[in-house]
């Protein structure tokens, strides 16, 4: 495990390597307003001993990135997009296996789009359409308890408890709710990943990001071999997100979690980390 600050366009970003990096990479992209750290450990060094080199980072606005004033991003969502592959350029890597979840699924397939060349493999995990959704497909909402959970919640980022408690409430309705929340462990987390933050309340400028005006091809455009992995009880993106985006990328498997919700949980980390080693295999 090494972590290192590398400059990317300009900017400083935190990254972290595992295992040897003369084995195949696999870069993980998380979601927004989620730092590096929820690309558990274990779960990094679970595939790098079956044989991958491993990065992960924070994106601008979480852990010991580039910071802004929140509610002043100084960058759009392009940014991020072009973020991902100034890591791999940090790094000297030519074309890499791309995992991203929720939010870092869509920058995934966006990286796909615009660097085709720098993309071995995706790996999509509890997100949607990159693009706006194909005429034709109706795909459902969020589930009601996440609506109400964003309606009622109102998080105090100068408290630090206050913020740990709205997060830790935020993942445990990410689950779904079917199967115990393993509260103690993501309550670790989050105290972990908001003490290693310049400043919490920044990450939430992924919401405000507008989207950077370009023109790309269709995800059908998409030829490298992709996996789209997605949970049954999703409540931000209910399954027949998954099945659409795997039937709108050509050749794409789609892996349904059963009894998982939205993002990596704890109890699909081994079956999740051998379906990439899987996936990335060739």
């Amino acid at each position: 495990m090494t972590e290192r600050m590398i400059t990317v366009r300009g900017v400083r970003l935190c990254a972290e390597s595992f295992g040897d990096p003369g084995r195949p990479p696999v870069l993980l992209i998380m979601g927004a307003g989620a730092s590096m750290l929820w690309w558990e450990d274990d779960f990094c060094l679970e595939l790098s001993e079956g044989g991958r080199f491993v990065i992960r980072y924070d994106h601008r606005d979480t852990g010991r990135s580039v910071t802004y004033r929140p509610g002043h991003p100084g960058y759009d969502s392009g940014d991020l997009v072009e973020d991902a592959v100034g890591v791999l350029d940090a790094f000297e890597i030519q074309t890499a296996h791309l995992v991203g979840a929720s939010a870092g699924g869509a920058l995934a397939q966006l990286v796909a789009l615009d660097h085709p060349d720098r993309t071995s493999t995706l790996t999509l995990i509890s997100t949607t359409f990159a693009l706006p959704t194909p005429r034709g497909r109706d795909l459902p909402g969020p589930a009601r308890e996440f609506i109400e959970f964003l309606r009622e919640a109102h998080p105090g980022w100068t408290d630090r408890e206050s913020a740990v408690d709205y997060l830790v409430s935020y993942a445990r309705m990410l689950t779904g709710g079917h199967r115990p929340f393993p509260e103690r462990e993501v309550r670790e987390l989050v105290r972990a990943d908001i003490d290693r933050a310049h400043d919490p309340a920044s990450a939430r400028n992924h919401d405000l990001l507008e989207d950077a005006p370009r023109d790309r091809p269709p995800l059908a455009s998409i030829r490298v071999p992709t996996l789209v992995v997605h949970g049954a009880a999703d409540p931000m993106f209910p399954l027949p997100h998954g099945h659409a985006l795997a039937e709108e990328i050509p050749g794409a498997r789609l892996r349904v979690l059963p009894d998982s919700g939205h993002g990596v949980e704890r109890a699909d980390r081994a079956v999740l980390a051998s379906a990439i080693r899987e996936h990335t295999a060739g």
